[in-house]
């Protein structure tokens, strides 16, 4: 075997192998499906020149170990890309200061109307549009006791329509909502906590990135609608938008 066949063949298996280790591992790596192929041909490549330096070039007996060595250097390669392109876990405090963007949104209440104090379908609904957004745009933090500006709000004008005025119920709600509005796979790529900010309780909603479209139920017979993050605004997508869009980012395959 030549060294151009042997490292033409490592670059083709290392391709192969990063889409494979992509969409084994899913949503729990950042990295995008160029980047995931890209890193298969650098570690493929690079463990087919160590094969090469290591028993002086390519036989047919070395094979296996090209194939282990590829396979190998591929893994490794993609961690580390994976770990240097993850995205850090801010505090709410610094998610705060850093002011909203496309991967972060700030929300007064959940389910209380400020002006008439009273419960409101459509501001429960911003809520699963918003996730569903970050849900369609790599991931991104809700945070809702905060109004636009970073002060923080609390809870306190949501709690008032709980059974049981507690951040457990609360989130009980919350989860409740995202499932019936968006599914339960959304909602599971969902973390909630109740963290501190200036002496009041605020909820913060960490979204992971989708593998697969979502798509908003917003109940009472309307069609499914698909949200995306455009700067720090959530948008909704036409049709011809939302397949573009999905197509673009998860591939045909996926929308099936």
């Amino acid at each position: 075997m030549t060294l151009s066949v042997a490292f033409l063949l490592a670059v083709c298996f290392g391709a192969v192998l990063g889409l494979i280790v992509r969409q084994v591992l899913g949503n729990r790596v950042r990295l995008g499906w160029a980047e995931a192929v890209l890193s298969g041909i650098v570690g493929a490549a690079a463990g087919a020149l160590l094969v090469s330096s290591l028993l002086d070039g390519y036989k047919r007996e070395h094979a296996a170990w090209l194939l282990l060595a590829s396979s190998i250097s591929t893994v490794l390669v993609m961690a580390v890309v994976g770990y240097l392109t993850r995205q850090k876990h801010l505090s709410v405090a610094e998610l705060v200061t850093s002011g909203e963007s496309h991967r972060v949104e700030f929300k007064s209440t959940a389910r209380c109307n400020l002006h008439t104090g009273q419960r409101d379908d459509k501001i429960e609904l911003v809520i699963s549009k918003t996730v569903a957004a970050f849900s369609n745009s790599g991931g991104g933090d809700l945070l809702i006791g905060v109004d636009d500006e970073g002060h923080a709000l609390g809870l306190d004008d949501d709690l008032k329509f709980m059974k049981n005025p507690d951040v457990d119920r609360y989130e009980l709600w919350l989860r409740d909502h995202l499932t019936k509005t968006l599914g339960a796979p959304v909602t599971a790529n969902v973390e909630v906590t109740f963290p501190r900010l200036d002496n009041q309780q605020v909820c913060h909603v960490r979204v992971l990135g989708s593998t697969r479209p979502v798509f908003l139920n917003p109940g009472k017979g309307q069609p499914l609608q698909m949200w995306v993050r455009i700067g720090n605004s959530t948008r909704q997508l036409g049709v011809d938008e939302a397949l573009s869009y999905s197509a673009d980012r998860w591939g045909r395959r996926r929308l099936r």
